[in-house]
């Protein structure tokens, strides 16, 4: 940007991903948040077997174990909640609700650690200290007045541990309801019901042992050094050793292009680096799909080539172990490379040299993040994916499969868990079997339709295990006031943030121990256990004295609202909560995959829960792998006008999820600020723009009522075009509630059609 005018806040970062950056970074965050001395033993815990978890990306652990096992955004992660900040009752005393409403999300959160449970005093516009159990009773209370039970939405972050997101659904499911809104809805939902259809199991099938093996890597739609961080040393040991790495992304990302390791004596000392990507391809915004068949269509044609033999595609597998291979072909015959070239942004040759590479490759892995899933076809695009592997049998061999990159550290095991709208009926049975109620069995409420029930006033109640849930959502000028019109809501947090501000009839923050701090019962210190995006579960232990002598324990706070709300209950709620083996052993009955559970979890490095389509086993119905064809290429619907761009919202990387660490986005050279608009300087040209105007934004859907996004500064950036991009979650303004993927109910936050123009 160096022959563009300046912008505040806008420079050119001219550095690799990681390196001294990163490390530069890790001890700003250090000094402005923790001890001096505690920090660095605490960080060393990080992901080691006697420490914690690390609460950021679920990235898994590498055996061999380095000298340390966190990155920057990790750093961040642990000294953001190991803070010695801390917000007592004084901090309420003197701020009331409207003025903190006024204060901006990095702002809030970064007063520090919440330390007594707080109620809301309408009278004041105040939070006020309550007792846990004048709490737990007032919550019981509410929550038993209730005339449906399915008046009531049970929210759960990815950052809950396995034991704590158990006893949520259990509390829940026995008060009477399946409305689990969650986390996973808004990001990797299209992976949970997509890949069951075309696998048989909504898990990715890679471990870190096949990145030892593969061959290739085709990496779409995610920015691994800001969302996954840890992934970054997994892709510079595999660009190290020759790996080819395409990447499909809309924008251009540091980590993808270069990175040093922190923890590479050499290249720290030359401030050198190593190339990740081995070809970038700027997909357009929603081009993902017509990608994959460009990629398809080629692999047909060198498989019919007279130099092949028809050895391109895996014949055999694809025999042995598919069904729809057939269909599958007839709709990429019938698809035109003039609309694939159209809609990917991309050239036949550029999709041609992507299909050359696979079919040299003899063991690929293709990774994902929601670039591919948070679309109104998110869902139809992962199986896109699964087709691609399906062609060359890369599902269930070494070196081969396919890996979606989970966000929070444990948003897969709150799924494994039970923390689903959708149970199955074996799973209602085992619960039934083992704790002696008849749990609902009707179909409850994803994240979007828990919503649209506030927002219709059929739901009363929201509780919410972590999180910032009406910030997360989609469409805040509706979301922000359907919060007040509730009767509760209650908030299990560690510190401060926007939906505790969204003040209903009643509003309750019980504030909660930390993944970094000691977990004493009353048998002991406890430890919890997580699962990671390779399906590893291993067991996390802090260490730190909690923030505050009045902390609980998320299983200990579920508890008590339990047993508060339903005092005739069936589960032995306390004796569970005095050991958390207890609670593991209810988790292995309920589960079986969990088979000698915490006999496993006392092993450094856990164990891996099973996996089926890695030895070629598929629960589908038919018993086979399936190949599912995507009608069509668009991911979007027709926008109104010619002039629209497609918009794709996404995360600085002084962020991790709605958490705002800082206002810097150091990769992408913004400093200081997130009133920022992505934008391909052709794009720009044409709408008569230059970098550095001020621009307003709004939402290009038929049908819908206008939403803006007023007074950003537009910049140049290398982004496809037709493609714009900004933070979430600032842009979600943009997108409409009931825009989401009709199969997954995961909101469109990554292909929404806007016009721009000029600020007035």
């Amino acid at each position: 940007m160096s022959d563009q005018p300046d912008v505040p806040g806008i420079k050119r970062y001219d550095s690799p991903a990681g390196g001294w950056g990163a490390l530069n970074a890790t001890a700003r965050a250090v000094r402005e948040q923790m001890d001096a001395f505690v920090a660095p033993i605490t960080l060393l815990r990080t992901n080691q077997p006697d420490g914690f978890d690390c609460p950021g990306c679920a990235w898994p652990d590498k055996e061999h174990r380095s000298t340390f096992q966190f990155c920057e955004n990790g750093a961040k992660a642990v000294t953001w909640e190991a803070t010695k900040k801390r917000v007592p009752p004084e901090f309420f005393e003197k701020h009331t609700v409207a003025s903190l409403l006024k204060w901006s999300d990095y702002d809030l959160e970064n007063e520090g650690r919440l330390t007594h449970p707080m109620a809301y005093d309408r009278a004041t516009d105040t939070y006020q200290p309550i007792s846990w159990e004048a709490a737990f009773a007032r919550i019981g209370d509410v929550l038993r007045s209730l005339p449906d039970p399915n008046q009531a939405e049970f929210y759960t972050s990815g950052r809950a541990s396995n034991e704590a997101a158990f006893l949520y659904q259990l509390f829940a499911r026995e008060y009477g309801t399946n409305n689990f809104p969650d986390c996973s809805n808004m990001c990797h939902e299209a992976t949970s019901v997509g890949l069951p259809k075309s696998i048989g199991i909504g898990k990715g099938t890679v471990s870190l042992e096949d990145f030892d093996q593969c061959e290739l890597i085709i990496a779409m739609g995610h920015n691994p050094g800001t969302n996954h961080p840890r992934m970054m040393g997994t892709l510079h040991e595999c660009a190290r050793r020759g790996v080819p790495i395409i990447v499909l992304n809309p924008l251009r990302e540091r980590a993808l292009e270069r990175f040093a390791d922190p923890q590479d004596a050499l290249e720290m000392i030359t401030f050198g680096s190593t190339d990740i990507a081995s070809s970038y391809h700027l997909v357009k915004v929603g081009g993902d799909a017509a990608a994959l068949k460009g990629v398809q269509k080629a692999l047909l044609a060198l498989d019919a080539s007279t130099h092949s033999d028809g050895t391109v595609i895996d014949h055999a597998f694809i025999a042995e172990h598919t069904i729809g291979y057939e269909e599958f072909v007839d709709d990429i015959n019938q698809t035109e490379w003039a609309d694939i070239e159209s809609e990917s942004g991309l050239s036949r040759k550029a999709l041609e040299s992507i299909a050359l590479a696979y079919s040299e490759s003899n063991a690929t892995i293709v990774t994902y993040g929601m670039g591919i899933t948070q679309h109104s076809k998110g869902t139809s695009n992962v199986q896109q994916i699964a087709n691609l592997l399906f062609m060359r049998g890369n599902i269930g061999k070494a070196g081969a499969g396919i890996c979606p990159l989970r966000g929070h550290s444990n948003v897969q095991g709150n799924r494994t868990v039970g923390i689903t709208e959708l149970p199955s009926n074996e799973m209602l049975q085992r619960i039934e079997d083992t704790y002696g109620f008849v749990p609902p069995s009707h179909h409850g409420h994803d994240a979007v339709r828990a919503m649209q029930a506030i927002l219709a006033g059929k739901s009363r109640v929201l509780m919410c295990l972590g999180g910032n849930f009406a910030v997360a959502m989609s469409d805040h000028e509706q979301c922000f006031p359907a919060m007040r019109t509730l009767d509760l809501s209650v908030f299990v947090n560690t510190k401060l943030n926007r939906s505790h501000l969204l003040v209903s009839q009643e509003s309750i923050i019980l504030p909660c121990l930390g993944r970094t701090e000691l977990d004493a019962q009353e048998a002991g210190p406890q430890a919890v256990t997580v699962e990671d995006s390779m399906s590893m579960v291993h067991a996390s232990r802090g260490k730190l004295p909690p923030a505050s002598e009045h902390l609980r324990s998320e299983p200990a706070i579920v508890a008590g609202i339990a047993q508060a709300t339903l005092p005739a209950s069936k589960v032995p709620w306390f004796e569970l909560v005095a050991d958390y083996d207890r609670i593991r052993d209810g988790i292995e009955k309920v589960f079986p995959d969990f088979a000698d559970y915490n006999e496993r979890i006392r092993k450094p490095g856990g164990f891996r829960l099973p996996l089926p389509p890695t030895e070629r086993k598929w629960t589908t119905p038919s018993g086979k792998a399936t190949f599912i064809p995507f009608r069509g290429l668009r991911t979007s619907p027709e926008s109104v006008g010619e002039n629209a761009l497609t918009l794709t919202t996404i995360r600085s990387h002084d962020q991790y999820n709605t958490t705002i660490y800082g206002l810097d986005d150091r990769y992408r050279g913004v400093f200081g600020r997130r009133d920022v608009i992505f934008m391909n300087e052709e794009d720009m040209r044409l709408r008569g723009l230059k970098h550095g105007d001020v621009i307003d934004l709004e939402t290009a859907l038929p049908g819908n009522r206008k939403r803006r996004l007023t007074g950003y500064t537009a910049i140049t950036y290398k982004i496809a075009r037709g493609s714009i991009g900004a933070y979430y979650p600032e842009a979600n303004v943009l997108v409409p509630l009931d825009y989401i993927d009709a199969e997954s109910g995961t909101p469109s936050y990554k292909s929404v059609p806007v016009t721009v123009s000029r600020a007035a």
